[in-house]
């Protein structure tokens, strides 16, 4: 039994040795000698990344306490005030990319703090600690090999490519493979930089977003009162398990406004349902007892964003708040 516990414990590397593998996993993938030394020559093994992952906070909320902290007034001023600074830009890609520009704004705020909270990971220590933590080692690969085609690609070198522990990039936390996926050059100076280059920042977020449906014809949805008997069946199930069931149950549940006001939904003040030909699905982020919303297609994108009520919920709050009252 000694020997065979023996085994057990040998049969981890070490990072040193993980590191080597990896260095010539990427060799067989087709990467320049030169860049794979450069990129890993300080690499180094964060514990305090590991212990995030391993600890990533559950405590019960509910959206009346968790949005007041998430979209807190501050934040509303800052995001209204940011708006303002940058509305020609803004307006510009809105009209490239078919997105408003209050929901690039609000992503921006809630992701990095308006550009002020990045992550201070060098992308290329924290993914290769990830992949060799191993709970999830064939997604860290995957975003690894995408961390070296960017670099591979001159947008950012090693130095300035910092992140989150998880390896999420820049003001708008993409990770490598969806920076490979969405991000754009913004200003057309050959490079598509989301740490430093607003134009970069905000027309990676907007093409992401237009690349998973996005239409600016619509918002995201709104919270909505229910009549005493109402079916919540017709509800998507609370936990559907991963994006493509949830997505199956909003092909199942979806209807059109007018089908949702014959059903006895209002707005939350009681009026009437807006009268415009757009179908929707009806979510409880908390459960049947808590908020009601109906979701609108743009939902679904910013779920693909970030598969997660409580955010989404966070970015369609906020964006409301930077549209009413409208801005002077």
């Amino acid at each position: 039994m000694a020997n065979d516990k023996k085994t057990t414990s040998e049969a981890k590397p070490s990072f040193e040795q993980y590191i080597i593998k990896l260095k010539q996993e990427a060799i067989a993938k087709g990467y320049d000698q030169t860049l794979i030394d450069d990129s890993f020559a300080n690499v180094i093994f964060h514990q305090r990344a590991v212990k995030a992952d391993r600890n990533q906070p559950e405590t019960v909320e509910t959206l009346d306490t968790y949005l007041p902290k998430r979209v807190p007034d501050w934040k509303i001023k800052r995001a209204r005030a940011k708006y303002k600074e940058h509305e020609a830009l803004l307006k510009n890609i809105a009209a490239e990319y078919g997105v408003q520009p209050r929901f690039i704004i609000a992503l921006w705020g809630l992701e990095t703090n308006f550009g002020k909270i990045m992550g201070n990971y060098n992308v290329i220590s924290a993914l290769s600690t990830m992949a060799y933590e191993g709970r999830r080692e064939a997604f860290f690969k995957k975003q690894l090999w995408a961390a070296l085609q960017i670099l591979k690609e001159g947008h950012i070198d090693i130095a300035n490519m910092k992140g989150s522990w998880a390896g999420a990039m820049g003001q708008n936390q993409f990770m490598p493979t969806s920076f490979v996926g969405y991000a754009v050059d913004g200003d057309g100076d050959g490079k598509k930089d989301i740490w430093g280059n607003q134009a970069d920042v905000f027309a990676s977020m907007a093409n992401y977003l237009k690349k998973e449906g996005w239409s600016d014809e619509i918002t995201w949805g709104r919270q909505v009162k229910l009549p005493s008997d109402f079916d919540t069946s017709l509800a998507i199930p609370n936990n559907t398990g991963g994006r493509k069931n949830w997505l199956k149950a909003w092909a199942k549940t979806e209807k059109t406004l007018a089908q949702w006001q014959d059903l006895g939904i209002r707005r939350t003040d009681g009026s009437n349902l807006p009268k415009v030909d757009v179908k929707a699905a009806l979510v409880f982020p908390d459960g049947v007892k808590g908020r009601a919303y109906l979701a609108y297609n743009n939902y679904k994108s910013l779920m693909h964003w970030n598969l997660s009520y409580y955010f989404v919920s966070s970015v369609g709050h906020l964006s409301d708040h930077i549209k009413f009252p409208p801005i002077q």
